[in-house]
């Protein structure tokens, strides 16, 4: 049976994403939009669009829809600001903000998924992505302050370096726990009284690694 990306795009958002309170048209409309198939494997494209994370080599995933619209609704991103995504992946993350108008910064440990993101998002014609291979936990310091920060990958603690470089009245999405693979996903809101943190959900992602990670 022929794939029809298009249908179950159409699905997810209806299915998984408005279903499950996602609310925010923007981030609707682009994950409505963009071709999520294209970022994982040929052999896993029928699954693309299902609510779940997907294995996309290295021992990372994908996230599935459902977070990666709750972590971008949470973002509150509007065109123009700069935003920096650690844990670039396949790239879809990034191709998300990129799509609400961002200028991303986005930065991978792994050589390999960074070097195929760069690849993927170019030819998608995300020219406002900016891929870099490094420790993601010590953030992109010459390219700060951020206006966003987003962490897909879940560490022991928040990182001290994406909190100095996370701009005043940012706001910063990360899953942190003491445990691997168990965390919560946290909101952080740098004000002028100081930094306030907020609960959201429970989460599992894959491990934080680096200086200020596991």
């Amino acid at each position: 049976m022929r794939l029809d990306p298009k249908r179950q795009r159409e699905r997810m958002v209806n299915d998984q994403l408005k279903a499950r309170g996602i609310a925010d048209a923007r981030v609707l409309a682009v994950m409505g939009e963009l071709p999520r198939h294209l970022f994982v494997e040929e052999a896993l494209a029928r699954q693309a669009y299902l609510d779940s994370p997907l294995p996309i080599g290295e021992g990372q995933t994908i996230s599935q829809p459902y977070i990666v619209a709750r972590m971008s609704e949470l973002l509150q991103v509007e065109p123009g600001m700069k935003v920096l995504e650690i844990g670039t992946g396949s790239g879809y993350q990034a191709a998300v903000l990129a799509k609400l108008g961002a200028d991303v910064h986005t930065v991978e440990r792994i050589p390999k998924l960074c070097a195929s993101a760069r690849e993927r998002l170019l030819s998608l014609g995300l020219f406002n992505v900016h891929v870099k291979q490094d420790d993601g936990t010590l953030g992109w310091p010459s390219a700060a302050p951020f206006d966003r920060i987003i962490v897909t990958a879940g560490g022991p603690e928040i990182p001290q370096p994406l909190v100095d470089q996370l701009g005043e009245g940012g706001r910063m999405v990360l899953p942190v726990g003491g445990t691997r693979r168990a965390q919560c996903l946290v909101l952080v809101e740098k004000l002028p009284q100081g930094v306030r943190q907020s609960e959201v959900c429970s989460v599992a992602f894959v491990d934080l690694v680096g200086k200020h990670g596991w």
